[in-house]
């Protein structure tokens, strides 16, 4: 697909051809990896038929409703709800901000097939507060939910999202004035928030001809006393170890933890790589999302939390895991909360 087959058009269409990270056809990875398999695909068909890996929850997930604590401001200044995969509510001292936002059924371009939530959002988006930003890391199905977006489009949150993506926004609804597309190591000025594009390991695309017309980001969120970083999705790469030292250290880390495999271990980070980009990037707290909402992967769906915890442990970590739906404050809360561990399955006592 051409860059005017995305509407890429005047400024925008200039911008595309002057990133370092465009190559004259498509965005492109520093390292040179990309999404192509490491190994063969017929282990993996192996795997997806015959794996036995509980891919989806055997009961219903539980879920906090938060909309109580969002009526008062988090004493500490920083408080987070993760409301499923990548979607979070960032409360930072007093403005608020949406990750990926995805409240859609399903994260595909159907409405009858593709992958389908395991649990219902812990709110409807019209019973979220005011946001102050939107960001959304890059354009897969996962999420930009094209749905979500044409209904927070009827509202006045301005979006930061990486370059290029602002024309799948603006066919969605958005006026161009509350799009800014960032290349990586740019960044705007919302009020008292700073939202910086930085480099990360992936690739975009909602179809098989449009792969790569679109930039992929990682992010520094930053008020005037904390910082934050979200990974959007990631393979590990050393840009970390910059970032943590331009920006870090965090109060909070976000970093992909679902949807991994060894033979897809460039884009994806997984459990291991998680805590070792949390490492580079100097956090104090890290929150795992990707994870826990759709079946991406073939891995049993509460795998990399386990692994998570597990690692963790081991090099002294402190991973923070609330219930979806609790809004919680990272200075405030000890270590993490594995509540998937007492689901049980329908007919055995719950």
């Amino acid at each position: 697909m051409s860059l005017l087959k995305m509407d890429y058009q005047g400024l925008r269409l200039e911008r595309v051809r002057a990133s370092r990270q465009f190559d004259g056809r498509s965005f492109v990875n520093r390292s040179g990896k990309g999404p192509g398999l490491k190994s063969s695909p017929l282990p993996l068909m192996g795997e997806y038929f015959f794996g036995g890996a509980e891919r989806e929850p055997r009961a219903p997930l539980p879920l906090q409703q938060p909309q109580g604590a969002w009526r008062g401001p988090a004493g500490s200044g920083l408080r987070l709800t993760w409301l499923g995969h990548s979607t979070v509510l960032l409360e930072i001292d007093g403005l608020r901000v949406l990750t990926d936002p995805v409240f859609g059924l399903r994260a595909s371009p159907l409405s009858f097939a593709g992958p389908k939530r395991f649990h219902p959002t812990p709110v409807r988006l019209d019973e979220l507060p005011p946001l102050d930003a939107i960001l959304l890391s890059h354009d897969h199905y996962d999420h930009l939910c094209a749905d979500t977006m044409r209904q927070l489009a009827r509202g006045a949150a301005p979006v930061v999202t990486s370059l290029g993506v602002g024309a799948r926004l603006e066919a969605l609804g958005f006026a161009p004035d509350r799009v800014h597309e960032l290349d990586w190591g740019e960044h705007v000025d919302l009020g008292g928030l700073r939202l910086r594009a930085t480099p990360c390991q992936h690739f975009s695309g909602r179809g098989a001809a449009d792969r790569n017309q679109t930039l992929w980001s990682s992010w520094v969120i930053e008020s005037s006393h904390h910082k934050v970083f979200f990974s959007g999705d990631t393979g590990l790469t050393d840009d970390f170890a910059a970032i943590g030292a331009a920006y870090g250290p965090f109060d909070l880390v976000m970093l992909e933890v679902g949807a991994f495999h060894e033979a897809w271990s460039d884009i994806h980070l997984g459990p291991h790589n998680a805590l070792r980009a949390f490492e580079m990037l100097r956090g104090q707290a890290l929150l795992p999302v990707h994870w826990g909402t759709f079946n991406l992967a073939l891995h049993a769906w509460d795998e990399p939390a386990e692994t998570l915890l597990r690692l963790a442990a081991e090099r002294g970590h402190r991973v923070l895991t609330p219930m979806l739906g609790a809004a919680v404050e990272p200075s405030r809360v000890e270590g993490p909360s594995p509540w998937w561990r007492g689901l049980k399955a329908p007919g055995k006592g719950a």
